[in-house]
C-alpha cells in the first residue's frame, strides 16, 4: 500500500514531481485563471506549457487517463 493509499488519497496518473518557483503576480495570474476555469493551478500550469510547445511545434504525447486539451 503506497503512502498515498493509506491517507485515502485517490490514486491519480503516475507524474513527475518537481520544486517550480515563479513570481508571485505570476502565480496569482496563473491561479485566478485556473478558478475561472474550474482546475487546479497544477493543472492550469501544464496545460500552458503544453499549449506554449504545441505552438512551437513539439508535440508531446498525451498520458492515458489525461484530460484532453
Amino acid at each position: 500500500m503506497t503512502h498515498e493509499r493509506s491517507r485515502g488519497r485517490p490514486r491519480g496518473p503516475d507524474k513527475a514531481a518537481f520544486a517550480l518557483r515563479l513570481d508571485p503576480a505570476l502565480l496569482a495570474a496563473i491561479r485566478r485563471c485556473a478558478d475561472a476555469e474550474l482546475r487546479s493551478a497544477n493543472a492550469q500550469i501544464e496545460i500552458l506549457l503544453r499549449e506554449a510547445l504545441t505552438r512551437r511545434g513539439i508535440r508531446v504525447a498525451e498520458s492515458p487517463g489525461s484530460e484532453p486539451s
